[in-house]
């Protein structure tokens, strides 16, 4: 999408689309990454307002960083049924299609391990640190998931490369070790698979119950109802359903994820309609009413609580009511009025995300590795740190935006 089902799939010049590309949809996870890079780099800035961070699990309270995941997700829905779309375009194979799918999820998760494990390393048993097995896994993963297409020269060596990142991945993944709570030696802790992870399991989840039935119009809204009513029959407060499986064997989880990238499919089919006769300010009006409509079951839904951390109903609902609202305002702006100038900026970290959302992680892993730190240990209170949060914000949208250029993509 994020594209991890972050962006849709690229059409082959020898099957165009009749699907027609929605610039919002870029320029919405555009939106979205540069707010990622600002609230993920502000968490380490101390001294700063309660609504800056998130809110604690404790509370029943959302802050607008509460709101960059659930983006993400609704990101990922929105540009499902066009991937889904355009890749039975280039090839009518159902299992080639499945196998796409698998193969994306998969990676992601893959990815959000190496994030989420490279801080536990023990650098003694590993016998590198930290950073640099996470840099090194990145690396790899680079290898695995570069678009080799406008590179000529190296098309020819280009699965070549892919089997040196996922021999380069497999070994970091082998000679990984962590030290538990317990004092004992442990291997990769797949507790937390980070955002990418979960990502991927909400991907994963909505796309066994979209492809099968993605000719179904009302398919989306059936399943986002009892996706919804999954996540409130699970919540704490509630709890007539215990989820005890993980991820890997139950991708829906609560529920909650899984319902936020569903109604992005929801929205997206309203918009998709555009091309079949609906007026385009009759999608636009139906996305604000669906907005209106997910916010008042979000409120009606509050004695459940309010936390992105529990993962309550009223969290995704009114994180689905502010995402469609959204893009239903940007879907006019750019694609009815075609004022998209304005989004320069931020336009290429919607449309090479997942390439953005690892730079962060690239400059962390590598400053720490060469053991540099003087910007964290200098700038990280009050205004002189989000200073230094908004201008890392702007150097990673303008590397995202030359690396782009460059024509230098990681893709799902």
């Amino acid at each position: 999408m994020m594209n991890t089902a972050l962006k849709t799939d690229p059409v082959a010049k020898s099957a165009p689309s009749t699907t027609p590309r929605i610039a919002s949809i870029d320029i919405f996870r555009g939106i979205t990454m540069a707010v990622m890079i600002f609230v993920n780099a502000l968490d380490g800035v101390h001294g700063l307002p309660w609504w800056t961070h998130h809110a604690r699990a404790n509370v029943d309270l959302m802050t607008y960083v509460d709101m960059v995941f659930p983006f993400f997700l609704f990101a990922v829905g929105l540009s499902l049924p066009l991937a889904v779309e355009r890749r039975l375009q280039r090839d009518q194979s159902q299992s080639a299609l499945w196998l796409h799918i698998v193969v994306r999820s998969g990676s992601l998760v893959v990815l959000g391990l190496i994030l989420a494990n490279a801080e536990k390393v023990n650098r003694t048993l590993t016998g590198v640190s930290g950073d640099l097995w996470g840099l090194l896994g990145l690396f790899g993963a680079a290898l695995f998931l570069l678009d080799y297409s406008p590179w000529k020269h190296l098309q020819r060596y280009s699965r070549t490369l892919q089997i040196i990142g996922l021999i380069a991945i497999a070994l970091l993944y082998t000679i990984f070790r962590r030290t538990t709570h317990s004092a004992s030696t442990a291997w990769i802790d797949f507790s937390y698979p980070e955002i990418l992870g979960l990502i991927g399991f909400a991907y994963l989840s909505v796309a066994i119950l979209y492809v099968p039935t993605r000719r179904w119009r009302w398919a989306p809204g059936l399943w986002f109802i009892l996706l919804v009513a999954l996540c409130a029959l699970s919540t704490d407060r509630m709890a007539l359903i215990h989820v005890r499986l993980p991820l890997y064997v139950w991708p829906f989880g609560n529920g909650s994820s899984s319902c936020i990238v569903m109604a992005g499919v929801l929205v997206a089919n309203i918009f998709r309609a555009t091309s079949s006769g609906i007026t385009a300010p009759k999608a636009i009006l139906s996305a604000l009413l669906f907005g209106f409509v997910a916010f008042a079951a979000g409120w009606m839904l509050i004695p459940l609580g309010i936390s992105k951390i529990r993962a309550t109903p009223t969290w995704s609902l009114w994180s689905i009511a502010a995402a469609a609202i959204l893009f239903a305002l940007l879907y006019w702006i750019c694609d009815v009025n075609q004022w998209q100038r304005w989004a320069a900026p931020v336009r290429p970290a919607g449309s090479n995300t997942l390439t953005t959302y690892l730079l962060p992680d690239v400059w962390d892993f590598l400053f720490g590795a060469l053991g540099l730190t003087f910007w964290d240990a200098h700038f990280d209170a009050g205004w002189p740190g989000l200073f230094q949060t908004v201008i890392f914000t702007c150097l990673m949208l303008a590397l995202a935006g030359g690396l782009t250029k460059a024509k230098i993509r990681l893709q799902l």
